[in-house]
């Protein structure tokens, strides 16, 4: 036991007072987020409690002495937190109810979804990965990169649309299985299915990208040659892999409890995203800083314990410095899959630029594809083959510019882990509503605030990932003798860690392209992105799902485009390499 503590507290006192305060400073910008954005608290809380009360001088007078709101932020930091000591988190100041008890439901509620839901991603990891673990362990992989384009298309669905046709059309026109509430396993399992089919494509395919690297070291060749089962081999390959991925899934874990927002309201699950959604927008001081602390301990602990099982499956040649690099051997890109995705993406493009995306047609509201409308019309009777190409624009560029700027971030944090670790961690445990409307607050809105909002919390992911292929690769034999022959910091960096783990992570960030555009244009909903009537490619699948049941195409057209945008940054993504260079003799420096 004492073993495990000493590990899970490794980094020192520095990495722990170093998010201490950032834990700090997430909780005060929490308490400070009616004051941020410029509004009167008392007329949010007001709205919130009952929309049809008139916002009188005297009513929100005594709103205000009822919450003490002429005191300030820091006094009602100090209350909540001299509260908190205590066990008492405060009353809600909408519903006037316990605050601890309701965010401690809320957090069961989320982590017993949050556990379906890694069920159901561990068995489409399997899935994705299965095709590479057999060719692999049978030493028939070859030059092969990983697997097809439908884990990519599973990755780009965004889970609400997922959590959408399961409700409709499983649970509504089949009637197999219940579609809304929370009251038992048969409940469970339809959300299970929207959150963990897209998070378990993503891991997927990033395992699936280290395994023709870890079939390629020697070990495998030699188990090979010694007659070693199959069977064996795939283990010891997944374990040789898993470690460089365990952080992504400690993240995972972490947004899905609190950033499953889209699925709990769907499907009315009493979650804690829900519960800390609702009190950012009703700036309801004591859950939202309540739920933001159970989500904060939340990622230190899942942090702490992936850090603990990298350990135990590396075991000592973490330490030693005995590992061989996971660098994965340069193979010929492929070409035939991005060419035919992206000639079809362009094809919609060309086809609809054409056409005017904002032109009414009230009598051809919701119509079926035909030579008119290839696409079909949305409710207003507007082309959507129009929408989806002019939308392309924006969502295309933007979208782009932000995963840029998330991947430079992730790769340069991820070299520093005592810095990035606790700050990955804090910023995975910001709810995407809640960041969005704290950045709002400090930058204000305007054109750029949505990109900005994103990119905030869009690059944790990545400097994750980066640190985790990072720490392996500093512990390679090769980097190890490298360094005794004299080479520097600069020289390692540049010509052997960068090499290895650039690949890797851009090709990671691709597969978070699709997902980064519909963030883009869901913060239309707060006011922050893009409006009605613009095409952008989120709006219009928030705009059409309400009509899914009676016009499927005015959704499936939009997230078939999207798909094929991930199946094109994924497949392009392939042929991203960094070549080492022909190891000589390095010279100091």
């Amino acid at each position: 036991m004492s073993v495990a503590l000493r590990t899970l507290a490794r980094g020192g006192g520095p990495t722990l007072l170093w998010r201490a305060l950032l834990t700090a400073a997430l909780v005060a910008a929490v308490g400070l987020l009616p004051w941020l954005s410029r509004t009167d608290p008392a007329l949010t809380v007001l709205k919130a409690r009952s929309a049809e009360r008139t916002p009188t001088p005297g009513t929100l007078r005594a709103i205000r002495d009822q919450l003490g709101l002429d005191d300030g932020p820091s006094a009602l930091l100090g209350r909540w937190l001299g509260g908190l000591l205590r066990g008492d988190a405060g009353r809600s100041w909408v519903s006037d109810t316990e605050v601890l008890p309701a965010v401690t439901q809320a957090l069961g509620t989320s982590l017993l979804l949050m556990t379906g839901a890694i069920a159901v991603a561990l068995v489409t990891v399997t899935a994705v990965c299965a095709r590479t673990l057999w060719l692999g362990s049978r030493r028939r992989l070859g030059a092969r990169g990983p697997g097809g384009t439908g884990s990519a298309v599973t990755a780009a669905l965004p889970e609400f649309l997922v959590a959408s046709v399961l409700a409709s059309v499983v649970g509504v026109q089949w009637g197999w299985l219940p579609a809304l509430g929370w009251y038992g396993p048969r409940w469970m399992i339809l959300p299970c299915l929207a959150l963990g089919l897209p998070a378990g494509a993503v891991l997927g395919r990033m395992l699936d990208d280290l395994l023709p690297a870890a079939f390629a070291e020697p070990w495998a060749l030699a188990a090979a040659a010694r007659g070693v089962a199959p069977a064996s081999i795939a283990r010891q390959a997944l374990r040789r892999c898993v470690p460089g991925l365990l952080p992504n899934l400690g993240l995972f874990v972490v947004g899905l409890t609190g950033g499953s927002v889209a699925v709990e309201q769907i499907y009315d699950i009493p979650g804690l995203g829900r519960l800390t959604l609702r009190a950012a927008l009703a700036q309801d001081l004591p859950v939202l800083q309540t739920g933001t602390l159970a989500l904060v301990a939340l990622a230190a602990v899942a942090a702490a314990l992936a850090r603990l099982c990298v350990r135990r499956l590396t075991g000592p040649a973490l330490r030693d410095g005995a590992l061989h690099s996971l660098h994965r051997p340069a193979a010929p890109a492929r070409r035939v899959g991005p060419l035919v995705h992206g000639l079809l993406l362009a094809a919609v493009i060309a086809l609809g630029l054409p056409r005017d995306p904002l032109a009414l047609d009230t009598t051809a509201r919701l119509q079926a594809p035909s030579w008119a409308h290839p696409f079909g019309t949305d409710p207003l009777g507007r082309d959507l083959l129009a929408r989806i190409a002019h939308g392309a624009l924006t969502t295309l560029g933007t979208a782009l510019a932000v995963t840029a700027a998330a991947l430079l971030t992730g790769v340069l944090l991820g070299l520093l882990p005592r810095l990035s670790g606790p700050l990955v961690d804090t910023v995975n445990a910001v709810p995407p509503t809640l960041a969005a409307l704290l950045v709002t607050g400090v930058a204000g809105s305007g054109p750029s605030t949505p990109a900005l909002a994103v990119t905030v919390v869009a690059w944790s992911p990545l400097a994750a990932h980066a640190s985790a292929l990072l720490r392996q690769e500093r512990a390679t034999l090769h980097l190890t003798a490298t360094r005794a022959l004299g080479a520097g910091r600069g020289y390692l960096l540049r010509h052997e860690l960068l090499p290895a783990v650039l690949p890797p992570v851009a090709r990671h960030a691709l597969l978070r392209l699709p997902g980064i555009a519909l963030s883009l244009a869901a913060l239309g909903f707060l006011g922050l992105g893009a409006q009605p009537p613009s095409p952008e490619w989120g709006l219009l699948l928030a705009e059409n799902r309400p009509y899914a049941e009676r016009a499927p195409w005015a959704v499936l057209v939009p997230a078939a485009v999207l798909a094929l945008l991930g199946a094109l940054a994924v497949t392009a993504a392939g042929g991203i390499r960094l070549p080492r260079r022909q190891r000589t003799e390095p010279g100091p420096g």
